[in-house]
């Protein structure tokens, strides 16, 4: 039932595949568990079998029992190539292909015979881009998934009316598509979120890093999720926990982070300095993946609606495509700088701006930066689009669903 409803929602990733088919490299799509890659890969045999007619598809589906047999790389090698035909077009398509041991081998060889279209999915950490480039020898083009975005759930109810209400609904019901299937449920939504984040801390992080202390583990993980939006560092976090009878040292706290990071559960923003356009190695603040598995986690009592939306931004900027940083003026702080191959669109993120003083306060990190590259104000005001001296202030939720730029 939810391949159906994704195919009426038509993500840009499959946009995106679709651009890269025929390309000689292997297309690898990541991201955190349940964020949609299975569906997207159906989506795209679908689309194959709809467009080339000379296609022969060979799926192996690592979450169904029937792949149990090529859990072994030679196995999984001598399945596909039994499958080849030479008198057509070839595509190599595999569900989490981690889990099959010694999987790049058999991606390698099978991309050295230049025989085959490759398209994987993986959702753990050994699908990280620094580990992707050490085991796949040959070139590769990662697309990473991410959870609905806000216009993805809007177009899942059927109408673009009532974005209030949903806004609110996107937030507590969670981003994670399958929950769309699960809405007026909160108590099983509640409980599929919990299934996903339990599995990412044991498999995904414990047992794959081989940590003991698992209770300080998910304390650090509770703490960065109460503090998105805010400045960090490991030695802040590390005292932190400390100072309240949990004691911990800096550099675990960073194996703690940089486990988080992997299993795509938290994003790092790094900081940059706009006027020495540097990048800077202290104080990042962080983002998660899901603002459900927040409440989830913490309960709605603990949501600071700013950084919330700020957390929103983030994930939506990345979605389009951007790198995207924390931008150090003076001493001013720029919410976001966010660059890409066609240049660089500066914002500030604040849930209300109706004040007088408040609005000044988000318009002088944006009238210290002397380029002329965008420069946005995104709020939850309903008001007409202002401009301030070509600063724009924009309506968040107009922007989220791509009705202004």
């Amino acid at each position: 039932m939810w391949v159906n409803e994704m195919k009426l929602l038509e993500r840009n990733y499959l946009t995106k595949i679709i651009n890269v088919i025929g390309t000689p490299d292997i297309k690898v799509i990541t991201g955190i568990r349940r964020s949609g890659k299975s569906c997207l890969l159906l989506q795209f045999m679908e689309y194959i079998n709809q467009t080339d007619k000379d296609a022969n598809i060979i799926f192996v589906d690592f979450n169904s029992l029937s792949a149990e047999p090529y859990l072994e790389y030679h196995a999984l090698n001598n399945y596909i190539e039994g499958q080849y035909k030479s008198n057509k077009n070839n595509y190599v398509c595999i569900d989490e292909v981690q889990m099959c041991s010694g999987f790049e081998k058999v991606i390698n060889s099978l991309h050295s015979s230049m025989k085959y279209d490759i398209y994987i999915t993986g959702s753990n950490a050994y699908m990280l881009s620094s580990e992707i480039a050490t085991m796949i020898s040959g070139r590769y083009i990662q697309i990473e998934m991410l959870p609905l975005s806000f216009k993805e759930y809007m177009e899942s109810t059927g109408s673009m009316n009532d974005r209030g209400i949903k806004y609110a609904e996107y937030l507590q019901n969670s981003s994670f598509p399958f929950t769309l299937e699960l809405k007026n449920q909160p108590d099983e939504i509640r409980d599929y979120l919990e299934g996903i984040y339990n599995t990412i801390v044991v498999k995904d992080i414990i047992n794959r890093k081989k940590i003991t202390d698992t209770m300080m583990l998910k304390s650090v993980l509770r703490f960065v999720f109460d503090n998105i939006g805010n400045p960090l560092s490991s030695k802040k976090i590390a005292d932190t926990m400390t100072s309240e009878g949990r004691k911990i040292d800096t550099k675990t706290v960073e194996k703690y982070l940089e486990a988080f990071s992997e299993s795509y559960i938290i994003y790092q923003a790094k900081r940059y300095n706009i006027k020495g356009k540097q990048y800077l190695k202290t104080l990042e603040k962080y983002y998660i993946v899901d603002i459900g598995m927040r409440y989830m986690l913490l309960g709605s009592r603990q949501a600071d609606a700013g950084h919330v939306l700020e957390n929103i931004v983030y994930l939506e900027l990345l979605r389009r495509g951007y790198d995207v940083y924390v931008g150090k003026i003076n001493s001013y702080e720029v919410d976001f700088v966010a660059q890409n191959k066609k240049g660089t669109v500066y914002f500030q993120v604040a849930l209300t701006v109706q004040d007088e003083n408040t609005l000044l306060r988000e318009l002088r990190p944006l009238q210290a930066i002397r380029d002329h590259y965008p420069k946005i104000i995104l709020t939850m005001d309903e008001e007409p689009e202002e401009q301030y001296e070509g600063i724009r202030r924009i309506n968040a939720r107009d922007w989220l669903l791509g009705i202004v730029d």
